[in-house]
This record gives structure tokens, C-alpha cells and sequence, in this order.
């Protein structure tokens, strides 16, 4: 079966008669090719956090889903992002993360643009010596801007162009944590960890978003935080998850802990929630340190995970907490890479040839549905169109 006619009727239906999204929508090149433009490129994905370029002219290239783009320090509370791409021949203009003192210019005959994305030159363009020809309106040729929006220090970007402002997209979720808009500083080099997993981006979002797993792959984190604690999130059509009724500061041999954001209420004293937002973005929300993990789909079978730690201080500020940020590191780590080997044995089962898309266990994939719901409907609509 082709991607673009695969069958998602069942996956459509209510939970208790559901079953999760076929084959290959996992494991199909031409499935990956329509779910790049319709779940991923019309809606609004995470591809970075702002501390990539913490300095005006820091550059910062990503390729998502195949598409080159640029994250640029355009001034120095502003953050753009561009196509890395050459308006002249199509040249990829930056490969290396760095600081290009103002100018982004191509390798290939040197077109100049500034950080405002505006072409600034292009030497030799009507002969030799002559850097201006009249076919050449420069006004017209800038770089291509991408949507973007910083959102908890994550870089949002609506590729296609075509979704709503994302502060109206993700209004649900702002809403919900409205009480953590509060700055957030990130942890430094050891707070940033990527795994380069061998499994559909997919199958990363579904296991976030439930508790069910916990007691078997995260036992010392159910040996406090139990499956009895936790509680799902759903909101169909923006994001899903879990929170937990009993979250534990970590704090070293004397006590010490991080101190908490400012300003929240008596539930994130013991509480915290733990969220995949549509589509790729992995947030957590708890009293005294956040995290994002935001998923760079490489194919149908490969994922870059990036795990991004921040706290409600500058750790510059704090020289004392860097050892209990650096065992705050390793502890989450540990946590997420036990899930590795769920989510990469979920891409293996994806070959068997008989496996139906899964049942629901009503109760406690609730959440899961929500995403696969979400998926489905977005492929569908396209479809119809």
C-alpha cells in the first residue's frame, strides 16, 4: 500500500473501537513525504532553542525534515529565521553554527545579506567590476523569512506559512501555564544531550505522553512518583500528556536545592506536568527547573532528540548549584534513555506486516489516542481538500 492511499478509517474512530495509525505511517518514505507538509510543515514545529545563537550575528543552520533553514541574532532580543538557501544559484549559505559580524554571505559568488535577511551585494552581477545590473532588484531577492515564535526558549517556525499565529495555536497551552511565563536561563553544555534514535519521530511523541509505561521502564521514577500518582492531559487538537501529583526536588548531601520560579501556586509544590505539544515538542513544567525535548525527524526511521534543560536562574549567577545542575543532567538522561529502546523496539514491531495499528487500552491511552487522532484528521482533511 502507497502512503498517500494508506487506510486511516479505523484510526478515526472513537478509542474504544480505534486502532492506532498503520504501518506505514512509520516506516513508508511516501507516508514521511505527506506527513512532512501536513503535520509537520503547515503547523508549527520546534527546530531549536534561542540560546543557539545567544550573541548578535550568531548563526545557527538546522535542517528540518529535509529543509534547510537558518536561525539568525538579528538584534539582540530578536530572533529570525531564514531558508538557508542563496537567492541567486540556491547555495546552501551557512553549514557551521558561529558569528558572521553582520553579514551572511554565500560561499559560492558571494551575494551578501544582512541579519535582516536583506541582500546587501552582489559583486560582479553585471560583469566584471560592475556589482549592479538592471534585471537585479535587490529589494526583491532577500532571504526567504520563515514564521517563527520563541515559546519557553524553544524556536517555533511555521514553514508552510499557512497556520494560524502561533500565539493563537498554541493559546491552550500558554493558558494552561500561564503561571510559568517567567525567564528561563539554560543549564549550559552538560543541560543538552541528544539521542540519535532509530524510530519514526512518532513513536518519541506517543511514549511522552503517557504515564502507563512507568512501573516496567522508569522504576526508580515510579518508585515515588507512582502510576497511581499520575494523571492524563488532553486537550484534542493541541497537546497531550501526563502530570504527576508528587514531584521531588533533587538536592545534594546538604540540602541544597534549586531555587523555584516566582509566583506559582500550592499544586506545583508537589505537582508537575509533562506535555508533548502537536507536533514535536516534548515540554515540562515543574517548580524549579523546565525542560524541552524537541524532535528533528530524519526519514520515516530516524530521529535526532534534542533534550534541553533551563532553570529559573542564570547559572553563571549560581557557581554553587553547578554541581546539583550537573547530577540533575545525568539523572534526567538516565530517565530518557531508558525510553530509548521502547520507542526504537516500537519501529521494529512496525515491520511486521500483520500489525493492525494497535488496540487502545481506553483508560490509560487516552492521551496517546489524542495524538493519533490529531494525526489522522490533519492527513485526512488534506486528502479531502
Amino acid at each position: 500500500m502507497s502512503g498517500v492511499n494508506s487506510d486511516l478509517s479505523a484510526t478515526l474512530k472513537p478509542i474504544g473501537q480505534a486502532r492506532g495509525l498503520p504501518n506505514e505511517h512509520y516506516i513508508d518514505d511516501a507516508v514521511f513525504d505527506e506527513e512532512k507538509k501536513v503535520v509537520l510543515f503547515d503547523n508549527w514545529v520546534g527546530i531549536g532553542i534561542s540560546s543557539d545563537v545567544p550573541n548578535l550575528g550568531d548563526v545557527f543552520p538546522v535542517e528540518f525534515a529535509g529543509m534547510p533553514l537558518l536561525v539568525v541574532r538579528e538584534a539582540k532580543n530578536s530572533v529570525s529565521v531564514y531558508q538557508n538557501t542563496c537567492r541567486h544559484r540556491g547555495m546552501i549559505l551557512i553549514e557551521k553554527a558561529g558569528n558572521v559580524r553582520g553579514t551572511i554571505r554565500c560561499p559560492y559568488h558571494s551575494w551578501c545579506y544582512g541579519l535582516d535577511g536583506k541582500l546587501r551585494s552582489t559583486p560582479h552581477a553585471g560583469g566584471p567590476g560592475r556589482n549592479l545590473d538592471k534585471s537585479l532588484d535587490r529589494k526583491q531577492l532577500g532571504l526567504i523569512k520563515i514564521n517563527s515564535y520563541v515559546f519557553r526558549e524553544v524556536v517555533f517556525v511555521n514553514i508552510s506559512g499557512n497556520a494560524p499565529p502561533f500565539v493563537d495555536y498554541a493559546s491552550k497551552l500558554i493558558n494552561r501555564w500561564r503561571e510559568h511565563e517567567k525567564p528561563l536561563f539554560h543549564g549550559g553544555k552538560e543541560s543538552s544531550f541528544p539521542f540519535d534514535v532509530a524510530c519514526n519521530w512518532k513513536l518519541a511523541v506517543e511514549n511522552y505522553c503517557e504515564s502507563y509505561h512507568l512501573p516496567w521502564i522508569h522504576p526508580g521514577l515510579n518508585s515515588y512518583s507512582r502510576l497511581e500518582d499520575h494523571y492524563h492531559i488532553e486537550e484534542p487538537g493541541n497537546f497531550a500528556g501526563q502530570g504527576t501529583k508528587v514531584y521531588r526536588q533533587i538536592e545534594d548531601n546538604d540540602g541544597l536545592k534549586f531555587p523555584d520560579f516566582e509566583g506559582l501556586s500550592d499544586f506545583w509544590n508537589k505537582g508537575a506536568e509533562y506535555v508533548a505539544f502537536f507536533p514535536n515538542v516534548l515540554f515540562a513544567a515543574q517548580r524549579d527547573h523546565a525542560y524541552a525535548i524537541i524532535l528533528l525527524p530524519q526519514g520515516p526511521n530516524r530521529t535526532i532528540e534534542r533534550n534541553e534543560i533551563f532553570y529559573s536562574f542564570d547559572p553563571k549567577e549560581r557557581p554553587d548549584l553547578q554541581d546539583l545542575i550537573s547530577q540533575n543532567a545525568k539523572l534526567w538522561k538516565g530517565v530518557l534513555e531508558e525510553d530509548i529502546f521502547v520507542v526504537e523496539g516500537m519501529q521494529k514491531g512496525r515491520k511486521g506486516v500483520h500489525f493492525d495499528g494497535g488496540k487502545f487500552a481506553p483508560v490509560m491511552d487516552s492521551p496517546t489516542f489524542v495524538f493519533h487522532d490529531w494525526v489522522a484528521k490533519k492527513i485526512d482533511q488534506s486528502r479531502s481538500l
